[in-house]
């Protein structure tokens, strides 16, 4: 308890904490299980291991033998040595077939979702591009929080992720796993999110000096919120526009 409360107060400097958040969309929720699925037989085999070490160390020390005492030998065993052979073996498979099933679920292009963002990465920010043809800037700061990355509760909003200059990384911890954003290559992922709220992330490819100011903000509104704060960017474009008009 007290390690996890001193994990939980360590946050990078962009609000993200090292304590794994809670789910709150379902890619997020698959990712969660498959690190939870992932660490538990890990933890097994590491206390299994660690266990028989010691009992080896307790059982056989020297203090406890006669002079010249041989520990039976079992090499050349050969029923000993294909078992653990084979057990890892099996185990890192069972672990390789899992994560391949869930990252092939949670990062292949969806034909099924409400609508698509952009998201661009640049040294050192995000551009996200609505349908609508309104783009919300994301540029990276420490000095407080970033414009955040607005969408409705409930919609199955689809990513495609690009880069413009160097590869970068977009990570939200809560709603789904890292996604590259790889200039001249399109990558996908998505979320869909069933509460209002907001969640912290960062991006998680070295891009460059100003690679830690890269934080991510997603806030998720009701629908008619934001339906209005769609008509606010909306009214921004025009204003901006019209601003540029040569008189």
């Amino acid at each position: 308890m007290p390690a996890a409360l001193l994990l939980g107060s360590c946050e990078a400097p962009g609000g993200v904490s090292p304590i794994f958040p809670e789910p709150v969309s379902p890619n997020g929720q698959g990712i969660y299980n498959t690190y939870v699925g992932i660490s538990i037989p890990a933890i097994i085999v590491f206390l299994a291991v660690e266990l028989a070490l010691l009992w080896v160390v307790i059982k056989y020390r020297r203090s406890k033998q006669p002079a010249g005492y041989i520990p039976p030998q079992i090499h050349g065993n050969h029923t000993l040595e294909i078992a653990w052979t084979i057990a890892p073996l099996v185990v890192v498979l069972a672990i390789a077939a899992y994560s391949f099933v869930e990252l092939q679920k949670d990062f292949q292009p969806i034909t099924n979702y409400d609508f698509e963002v952009v998201v661009s990465g640049h040294q050192f920010g995000w551009n996200y591009t609505y349908p609508q043809g309104f783009t919300v800037n994301q540029e990276g700061t420490l000095a407080g929080d970033v414009t955040p990355f607005v969408v409705p509760v409930g919609k199955l909003v689809r990513l495609r992720m690009q880069g413009t200059d160097v590869i970068h990384s977009w990570w939200v911890p809560a709603i789904s796993g890292k996604t590259d954003a790889v200039p001249g290559y399109d990558n996908f992922t998505w979320l869909k999110i069933d509460t209002v709220g907001t969640w912290r992330g960062e991006c998680a490819e070295l891009c460059g000096a100003g690679h830690s100011t890269m934080q991510i903000i997603v806030q998720s509104m009701s629908q008619s919120d934001y339906d209005a704060w769609v008509q606010q960017q909306m009214a921004k474009k025009s204003t901006a526009s019209a601003s540029r008009v040569p008189s």
